[in-house]
């Protein structure tokens, strides 16, 4: 049997746009001749489609779509379709896999598993299914599942969440092929653990499996593709293109004999962080309506790895640069980001804060001489807040805020100034991690693209005179493995100092994040790229002991 697997980027709550988007790919698949084409998880919905669930029209319309335009398409000539979908039965909702045949629903599969950790939260709004069957897919016993079903292996997960493997029932009846429909977002490592569970399936119980994922940027997640096809000796067979749509085929008995060419393990590196970043721009610019983007250039490396990403993304006609220089600015970083301009081939502006910042001055300091504290330096990121939201709100681009993990952790932003804006690209990348990429956006375009002086300079706010991040802070380097132990492997501040560093800089970075917290919940959504970013995934409350 050959089969058609559809690794699509929907649009959520898109439904005719989406359906559009299936249905063309239903008849290219008929071309190729497939007698089945598979869809990922809530393809007509996008994933994850969240409170829209709640609407009983928008579930009206989705059954509507698969009822008249997909069961029609698959009368007579032309392949079965396989689709993910949400199901109503009664008062209850589920997340389903639709088989469509000869005119008809044949069956559909429910989810049994529906995760409620980290991003997820399918339990707030599915009703999971233990009812398992097999299915005659042309003369293959086939075990159709949805995304999390295949992730609660007993032998190789020990998750205290579930209990109950959705599988054994299915290949104990003799199913003799796994199709899984998913939609799972990006991390890094998710490769790695993708290409380790999967093959242990297939050997386990000698099937043939086809994960299919879903693509593209929703919101924070972003969803990478890389679908994956192995014969029932754990053998890869093939990987889908990561980061992108792809339309491809597979001819069941080729699962059945050993691989001829083996395809090396997918790599989760500084590319991979890149490409992450620009699919995730890309799409929520276009999803949300905007063409351009407009950032601050302050001359370090976070506003210009920011802006690199922005080319990338959405190319260099359509980025725009603020250069807003205050008296406490260095001239080397406006030269900084002027160079980076040019080099990215994007337009500047260059608008001079002194005049607003010293008004500002006089009327809250009532005639006396400057503080030079706190509450100043934040006038400035406020001031250039202001800017840069006035030209996106007059020229219609969207606001980028080019803050990193690591001072969105501890607070060392300033709210309605440099937080300000409608996308936090690098909101969850280490400011280590910042640097390692503006290394690779270098080599990777073989020039300088990032000035040499943006990355070697010390990191600096330059809100006062000769300041540095290390004035207020411990070095990065310290910094960001305190931060990834107590926020990706929740360790205490007494496990992380036993890990060698000083019990007082544990605790006092510690105690920054938990004084940040209300700061973040104001912050512009911001990409995932970590198995624990900052957003959906992280729920602390703000007034705590």
């Amino acid at each position: 049997m050959r089969i058609a697997l559809a690794q699509l980027n929907p649009t959520i709550g898109a439904l005719d746009d989406n359906a559009k988007k299936i249905k063309k790919c239903r008849d290219r698949a008929m071309e190729g001749g497939a007698e089945l084409v598979v869809f990922s998880e809530l393809a007509l919905s996008g994933y994850p489609p969240r409170d829209l669930l709640g609407y009983n029209k928008f579930l009206d319309r989705e059954r509507e779509i698969i009822v008249e335009e997909l069961m029609p398409l698959t009368v007579g000539p032309g392949p079965a379709i396989l689709i993910g979908a949400a199901h109503r039965r009664g008062s209850r909702l589920y997340n389903g896999a639709f088989l469509l045949d000869n005119g008809l629903i044949k069956s559909i599969h429910l989810k049994t598993l529906l995760p409620y950790f980290d991003v997820f939260d399918e339990s707030r709004y599915f009703t999971r299914c233990t009812d398992r069957q097999i299915e005659m897919i042309g003369d293959l016993p086939v075990a159709v599942t949805v995304c999390e079903d295949i992730w609660n292996d007993m032998e190789y997960f020990t998750d205290p969440l579930y209990d109950i493997d959705p599988l054994e029932g299915l290949f104990a009846g003799g199913a003799r092929l796994l199709i899984n429909l998913s939609a799972s977002p990006y991390h890094l490592g998710k490769h790695a653990l993708r290409e380790d569970m999967l093959p242990f399936l297939s050997r386990k119980y000698n099937t043939a499996v086809i994960y299919l994922n879903q693509v593209g940027g929703n919101d924070d997640l972003v969803f990478d593709g890389s679908s994956l096809v192995y014969n029932d000796r754990g053998e890869l067979f093939y990987r889908a293109a990561g980061f992108k749509e792809e339309l491809f085929y597979i001819d069941t008995e080729d699962l059945y004999r050993p691989v001829k060419n083996i395809v090396p393990p997918d790599e989760d590196d500084t590319g991979t962080i890149m490409k992450v970043l620009r699919l995730g721009l890309k799409d929520y610019a276009a999803k949300t309506g905007f063409e351009k983007a407009v950032l601050g250039l302050s001359g370090g490396v976070d506003s210009a790895v920011t802006a690199a990403l922005a080319v990338e993304a959405l190319g260099s006609r359509n980025v725009l640069g603020l250069m807003m220089p205050s008296p406490y600015s260095s001239g080397h970083s406006v030269e900084d980001a002027v160079a980076l301009a040019k080099n990215l081939g994007i337009e500047y502006r260059i608008i001079e804060i002194d005049k607003p910042f010293n008004s500002f001055l006089d009327l809250l300091n009532e005639g006396t001489e400057p503080y030079v504290d706190v509450a100043e330096e934040n006038l400035q990121a406020r001031i250039r807040g202001n800017i840069v939201m006035h030209i996106a709100n007059r020229e219609k681009f969207l606001p980028l805020v080019a803050g990193n993990k690591s001072e969105l952790a501890v607070g060392y932003c300033t709210l309605y100034g440099d937080m300000a804006g409608g996308l936090a690209v690098i909101a969850d990348l280490s400011k280590t991690k910042v640097y390692e990429l503006a290394g690779y956006f270098n080599s990777y375009h073989g020039r300088e693209v990032i000035p040499r002086n943006t990355i070697t300079k010390a990191p600096s706010a330059e809100l006062r005179p000769d300041q540095k991040d290390q004035d207020s802070l411990p070095p990065y380097e310290i910094l960001d493995p305190i931060l990834e132990m107590y926020m990706e492997k929740n360790l205490t501040a007494a496990e992380i100092a036993e890990k060698g560093y000083e019990q007082e800089t544990v605790e006092e970075v510690i105690a920054m994040v938990t004084r940040s917290e209300f700061k973040r919940y104001q912050a512009a959504p911001g990409l995932r790229v970590t198995p624990r970013a900052f957003g959906p995934g992280w729920r602390m409350p703000i007034a705590r002991g």
